[in-house]
């Protein structure tokens, strides 16, 4: 990490659901949350817990220097819509098989 900037990982206390136009995407009671400086918190969810079989893998590859190479899904009218770190850096290791959507609620 550089200097100022910190990333912590918890278990969340409370569950998560995904809803995108009234279809659930996700739902989970055990999603992890990442705290990073200057970014809003993330809700990880675990690969089980997602509805892949309603997203397509997209081309779009991002890079970030703390967390690694994400991969991102997309939904036909949602470009992009959640990403995953197939690979994420050792201080991040937590997150490896759990996805990120933007929009979460939690319950």
């Amino acid at each position: 990490m550089t200097t100022g900037h910190r990333i912590t990982i918890k278990k969340s206390d409370r569950p998560v659901r995904v809803v995108y136009a009234g279809q659930v995407l996700a739902e989970s009671d055990r999603p992890l949350v990442l705290r990073e400086t200057g970014c809003p918190d993330r809700y990880y969810i675990p690969a089980e817990d997602v509805r892949l079989d309603l997203l397509t893998p997209s081309g779009t590859r991002t890079y970030c220097p703390f967390k690694g190479t994400a991969s991102y899904w997309s939904l036909p009218d949602a470009a992009d819509l959640v990403w995953a770190y197939p690979e994420p850096k050792p201080d991040v290791a937590e997150i490896k098989d759990h996805l990120c959507f933007y929009e979460v609620e939690v319950m």
